[in-house]
């Protein structure tokens, strides 16, 4: 199934999915490798293509990075870490839905039909900042275009990053050689309950935008 989608309309609502996830439906493989083949051809820094891909579907494995993630998306939910902002702020007034879906996932995220890491060549801790920013720069474009092609087909996502304080625990268990590559996020992948998406509020750009000096 193809969604019939302008690529403005695509851009504007592929939006971070946890609570409409369909946990029932199953996601075929066939599907996923598709959208993978379109993400592949994202630019990626000197055509090193560094990329590899873990696509996890076993309940066992499912469980366990469900637990991990969980245990630090509970310490950074209490931690009172997270951004408060004005109530004027369209941030403000979104931050609780925001803050019920995310809890809603971790909850979840065990039931998801498939889990996905992105992973990159190489360990990038205490890297330069331009070695770091090159880096991240030949994997991100990547995952965006495969959430997009997965939003296309009536699939969504949500770029989570709260399992990698146990990212080495995550390497151990999925047999990831962790001195040698870097985890990118953890990605559900499942059906959408419905395929309508709307454009989310954002900060006007004359907030955010600077021409020649800040």
């Amino acid at each position: 199934m193809h969604l019939d989608l302008t690529p403005d309309q695509l851009l504007s609502t592929t939006r971070s999915v946890r609570k409409r996830l369909d946990l029932e439906r199953p996601v075929e493989p066939e599907i996923v490798m598709e959208c993978l083949e379109l993400a592949l051809q994202a630019p990626t820094g000197s055509n090193r293509q560094g990329w590899h891909w873990m696509f996890i579907t076993e309940p066992d494995k499912k469980q366990a990075l469900a637990e991990i993630y969980r245990r630090n998306f509970i310490a950074y939910r209490d931690s009172g870490a997270r951004p408060t902002y004005e109530d004027s702020d369209s941030r403000a007034q979104r931050q609780t839905a925001v803050t019920d879906s995310a809890n809603h996932l971790a909850d979840h995220f065990h039931e998801v039909p498939i889990l996905m890491i992105p992973l990159i060549e190489g360990r990038l801790d205490n890297l330069p900042a331009f070695a770091a920013a090159s880096t991240w720069g030949s994997l991100l474009p990547a995952v965006w275009s495969f959430m997009l092609a997965l939003r296309s087909r009536g699939l969504g996502s949500a770029w989570t990053t709260l399992h990698l304080p146990g990212e080495r625990e995550a390497a151990d268990l999925l047999d990831i050689p962790f001195d040698r590559y870097t985890q990118g996020g953890l990605f559900p992948i499942a059906y959408t309950i419905g395929t309508e998406f709307k454009p989310a509020p954002r900060i006007p750009t004359d907030q955010i935008v600077h021409w020649n000096t800040w």
